[in-house]
C-alpha cells in the first residue's frame, strides 16, 4: 500500500466538486469519499434528517463516524472530508478562504491539505498556493 499515492488519487477525484459548488454557489456543505482496498472510489455526501439547513460541523461529525464505521469493518483503506474554512495563510498574517481536504489511509498517513481561493467578479474560483500539515489520525488510529 501507498498511502500517500492513494490519498492523493483519492483527492483529485473529490476535489472538483467543490469548485463547481463554489462557482454556482458561492459556497458548500461538507462532503467526501472514500477508497476501497480494490482501488475503487466511492463519493460520499452526508445530510441532517432534522434541518433542512444543517451545520457543517455537524455533518461533519456524521461522516466522520460513517467513515469510522467503514474502516472498522475493512470497507475502505482511504478517507477525504471535503470543507470550506477560514485559514491563516503560512508565513503571513492574512486569513483566506479556502478548501480543506482531510486524508487518511490505513497504511498511517494522514494530511490535511488547503486550497486558498478567492472567488472573482465573474464568479470563477482563482486559487492561491496550497499547503499542507500533518493530519490527526482520526480514522484508522483506532484501528492500530
Amino acid at each position: 500500500m501507498n498511502g500517500k499515492k492513494d490519498c492523493e488519487k483519492l483527492m483529485n477525484e473529490v476535489l472538483p466538486l467543490a469548485q463547481k459548488m463554489l462557482e454556482k454557489f458561492g459556497e458548500f456543505y461538507p462532503y467526501g469519499g472514500y477508497m476501497k482496498p480494490n482501488g475503487e472510489i466511492t463519493h460520499v455526501g452526508m445530510q441532517d434528517e432534522d434541518t433542512d439547513h444543517p451545520k457543517s460541523k455537524d455533518l461533519l461529525y456524521l461522516m466522520q463516524d460513517s467513515f469510522l464505521s467503514i474502516a472498522g469493518t475493512g470497507g475502505c483503506i482511504a478517507t477525504a472530508i471535503v470543507f470550506d474554512v477560514r485559514v491563516d495563510l503560512p508565513h503571513t498574517q492574512v486569513k483566506s478562504d479556502a478548501i480543506q481536504v482531510r486524508l487518511e489511509h490505513a497504511d498511517n498517513y494522514s494530511a490535511e491539505v488547503f486550497f486558498p481561493y478567492q472567488i472573482n467578479a465573474d464568479g470563477r474560483v482563482v486559487y492561491g498556493p496550497a499547503f499542507a500539515q500533518e493530519g490527526s489520525h482520526r480514522i484508522f488510529a483506532k484501528m492500530q
